[in-house]
Parts: C-alpha cells; sequence; structure tokens
C-alpha cells in the first residue's frame, strides 16, 4: 500500500489554496485569490485578506478534490501552513485544517511557509538534490540557503536581506512610478519595451568587503525613487520603460550573481529558484544564462507554482509523512514571523507567549 493522500492548505497572505499530493506526485490542486479587493488600496488588508480566506476555504478545498478525482473519504494526512504571514489570514487556515483533520480522524502536520516554496519544486522536477543551493525570492523574503534532506535536515541560511525583499522592492518602487499593485508583473510587463541598460542602478551589497550571500534592496529601492522623483521636478515625462527595465536587471544581476557565486563556493551543482519572483522573467533567463556557463543545474518550477498555493504545502506533508516525522500536537498554533529553520513548524500557544515575555 502506498503513502497516504495528503491535504495541503495555505493561507499565509492573499491567496487561499488547496493541494493534494501522495508520493511526491501532485493530484490535484486550486487557488483562490483575493488580490484584486487588495489592489485599490496598493497592498494588501489583513482583515480583507482574512474574510477572504473563510469565504474561499471550503470552496478551494471541494475544488481540489475534484480536480483529483478524489473525496474527502481519501485524505490521509493534512498540512497546514503555521507560519510566517498575517495572524488572521493563518488562523483561518489552521482552523479549518484542523476541523479537517478531526473529523476525518487524520494526522495534522505545521508546515513553514518557505519550506513550501522549496518543495514545489519537487513536484515537477522530482526530489531535491542532496545537498543544493535554494534562492528564495519573493515579496517578503529573499534568502539563500543550503538544503539537504528537507523533511529531515536543518536548513542552513547562508545568507538573508537585511532589509527590503526583492518582491518588496518591486511593489514600492512600482507604486512610486504610478503602475498598478502586485509591483513585481507590473515591472515586468513594462520591462518588456525598456533598455535594462538605460540607467544605472546600484547593485547593493556586491562589493568585496561585503557579506558575499546577504542582499539589501532598500538602498536599491531609493535610487529608483529618487530616479523618478527628479523627471518630474525636472517637468519630463518619466520613461517608464527604460526605468522598469533597469531595476529588473539590477534585482536580477544580484541575485542571480550572488545565488551563483554561493554554489560555487560550496560545490554545490544545483541551483533551485523559487517564490513568487522566481516568475519574473528576466530573474529566470539570467539564471539560466550564468548557471549554464557555471556548469551548473537550474531548477525553476512553473509559474503556477512559484507564487502561494496549498500544493506546495501538500509536497512539504508529503515529504513528512514518508519520513516518519511527528504529526503537530493537538494544541498546534501559529507563528507568524518563525524563522525558517526545519520544514515542519509546529509551534504552540504557550511556546509563543514564552518568547513574548523573554
Amino acid at each position: 500500500m502506498g503513502s497516504p493522500v495528503v491535504l495541503g492548505i495555505e493561507s499565509s497572505c492573499d491567496e487561499t489554496g488547496a493541494g493534494l499530493v501522495r508520493d511526491g506526485r501532485l493530484l490535484g490542486h486550486a487557488v483562490a485569490s483575493s488580490m484584486d479587493e487588495h489592489a485599490r488600496f496598493g497592498g494588501v488588508v489583513p482583515e480583507i485578506a482574512a474574510r477572504a480566506h473563510v469565504h474561499s476555504f471550503n470552496p478551494v478545498v471541494r475544488e481540489a478534490l475534484d480536480r483529483a478525482g478524489l473525496r474527502p473519504a481519501d485524505i490521509g494526512a493534512v498540512a497546514v501552513t503555521t507560519g510566517p504571514g498575517l495572524s488572521g489570514a493563518l488562523q483561518v487556515g489552521l482552523a479549518g485544517a484542523k476541523t479537517l483533520a478531526f473529523s476525518l480522524g487524520v494526522p495534522l502536520y505545521g508546515v513553514h511557509h518557505l519550506a513550501g516554496h522549496v518543495a514545489a519544486d519537487t513536484l515537477e522536477h522530482g526530489p531535491l538534490p542532496d545537498p543544493c543551493v535554494v534562492l528564495i525570492v519573493s515579496g517578503g523574503h529573499t534568502s539563500l540557503l543550503l538544503v539537504r534532506d528537507l523533511a529531515r535536515d536543518p536548513i542552513v541560511h547562508l545568507g538573508d536581506t537585511i532589509d527590503d525583499a526583492a518582491g518588496e522592492c518591486f511593489d514600492k518602487v512600482a507604486r512610486v512610478f504610478g503602475l498598478p499593485y502586485p509591483g513585481g508583473p507590473a515591472i515586468d510587463r513594462t520591462a518588456r519595451e525598456g533598455d535594462p541598460r538605460a540607467v544605472r542602478f546600484p547593485r547593493p551589497l556586491t562589493g568585496p568587503r561585503d557579506a558575499p550571500y546577504d542582499f539589501s534592496f532598500s538602498g536599491l529601492k531609493t535610487a529608483a525613487a529618487r530616479w523618478a522623483e527628479q523627471h518630474r521636478i525636472r517637468g519630463e515625462d518619466l520613461p517608464l520603460a527604460d526605468g522598469a527595465a533597469s531595476l529588473q536587471e539590477a534585482v536580477a544581476d544580484v541575485l542571480t550573481r550572488k545565488a551563483v557565486a554561493a554554489c560555487r563556493a560550496h560545490g554545490v551543482g544545483t541551483l533551485v529558484v523559487v517564490g513568487g519572483v522566481a516568475a519574473n522573467s528576466r530573474v529566470r533567463a539570467l539564471a539560466e544564462a550564468r548557471c549554464r556557463s557555471a556548469g551548473i543545474t537550474l531548477r525553476v518550477p512553473s509559474l503556477k507554482l512559484c507564487t502561494d498555493n496549498g500544493a506546495m504545502i501538500a509536497a512539504v506533508g508529503d515529504l513528512l509523512v514518508r519520513a516518519g516525522a511527528e504529526p503537530a500536537p493537538l494544541d498546534v498554533s501559529i507563528d507568524p514571523s518563525a524563522p525558517l529553520e526545519y520544514a515542519a513548524l509546529h509551534p504552540v500557544a504557550r511556546a509563543a507567549a514564552a518568547r513574548l515575555v523573554s
């Protein structure tokens, strides 16, 4: 008899996702996004996101089951994002997952959201090489990781952003440029008609004395804002396409330069790029070119698996089940600011309270 079907639930931000995975194979998934409701505010509004998850939870789970040709009784385990993310949004997903696990009599597993992004690649390209370097790049996170056995081993941080994440930089600069939310796709679309060499934006933390694998995009964001401001002070039209292309080039250059350097320094032959910004066309193209030149195998999930989804959480749950990991305790809670240490994340309320006191 094979492994059980794992239902994954993702609700850390503005997407409600459900996915079903067994033995590393994606059986079906569905996503409902509240992005349109947030767009008029220029960013995610936590209360709107939480309410949208309440409305979308059951329909999304039903749709995922229908696409997989399964019934609730076929579910053998439930995995759910327990952090990091928006507190109210996480609470909705956890409450729904607990209800399903309890009513079906199956184990529940808490999953770290970022580990889900890493596992998303396994659904298309198979098991991760041991070891591999993973570049996670999204709206809230930018990290370089050394990953071995995702279900069993600790995740080693080679570098992280010290201020803005790459996706956050795109969102904030897009607003300054007058482009719509979400900023990343808007920058990508606008950049197609521009010259990436038109504006000499800085490449932060790439000097010989800088931390080799850390990131910083706050200064780049400021440089782009000042560039736009100077055009407006002079009463000139903003060359949006050139600005977007040059900004995108700077971000992609820094991300891929550091990622390839980390692979070389640690003798790793595979780079995995995941997260929402992995959908950016220039990041993907430059990563491919630089990996090819360095003799490094590049793995990037398809666009549908780069952004938040339940399939990636189910993928982690499937790995945990097959590794014989302990399910979450009955009083598992959420941790909105959980650091990425292991794929499984089983915080409890008393542990979170103890950290606040200390």
